[in-house]
């Protein structure tokens, strides 16, 4: 499902409005929520929507599970950390219990055991189903999300929920979800706005190149809901939605 707002401050109230269904409904059948929060600058607007007075009481932040899609290697109080960035203009804000926030970062352990031990959490943690009731996720200008980049080894990773690597044109170590596992998501959220998003967007939801130039293709849930919030600038190009 594709939505098209015309400004920003719809598209983050459109989309806090459907979290706080999604996680009423899951509270409501499962005790719980979990939920995969995104990084970068998407997510910003609609982080500090969720903790403000209008919405901070609409969901029942003591029962939720909160998880990364993927981040950066670097320390929580790196200006780099997504875990960091949600801390500031989100949990901190709310009622969370700190053993239920589970940062894509450890003090002490590579990048590859850390991985390992991330699946081992979400093993314990995700609903009986063993799916995410929610996973937000934004889009790179080059189709990328989570930490799924054009021509990485990781497009094709059929078996692990979770993977870390070394991303050569940044420099630095990536971990991420990977592309099973978000496409057994019982609901998944694309927040696109920008008309640097537009290529991008249109090759991913219109255009013929292949998931490996634009990863977020990979992005097809099994059986769950896959909701498009875009502004109309990101969806100019569009013709068929």
């Amino acid at each position: 499902m594709l939505e098209k707002f015309k400004h920003i401050k719809e598209l983050n109230e459109h989309t806090a409005d459907l979290i706080t269904e999604v996680a009423n409904r899951s509270i409501s059948e499962n005790g719980c929520f979990t939920i995969a929060l995104t990084g970068g600058s998407s997510p910003e607007g609609l982080y500090k929507l969720l903790a403000s007075e209008q919405y901070r009481k609409k969901i029942d932040w003591t029962k939720a599970f909160v998880f990364w899609g993927d981040e950066r290697w670097v320390p929580l109080d790196s200006p780099q950390s997504n875990a960091g960035a949600a801390h500031k203009d989100l949990l901190q804000l709310l009622p969370v219990p700190k053993d239920r926030i589970f940062p894509m970062y450890h003090e002490g352990a590579t990048p590859e055991e850390y991985a390992m031990t991330y699946a081992s959490v979400l093993e314990e943690h995700l609903s009986g189903s063993k799916h995410f009731d929610l996973i937000l996720l934004g889009m790179g200008k080059d189709g990328h999300t989570a930490s799924l980049f054009p021509g990485e080894a990781v497009l094709e990773e059929k078996n692990k929920k979770v993977a870390a690597y070394y991303l050569k044109s940044q420099d630095m170590y990536r971990i991420t979800l990977t592309a099973p596992l978000i496409n057994d998501g019982k609901n998944i959220i694309f927040l696109v706005f920008g008309e640097e998003k537009a290529d991008a967007l249109y090759q991913v939801l219109e255009g013929t190149e292949s998931y490996r130039q634009f990863p977020s293709k990979l992005i097809t849930p099994v059986s769950g809901n896959l909701y498009w919030m875009v502004d109309e600038m990101a969806a100019a190009r569009l013709k068929k939605h």
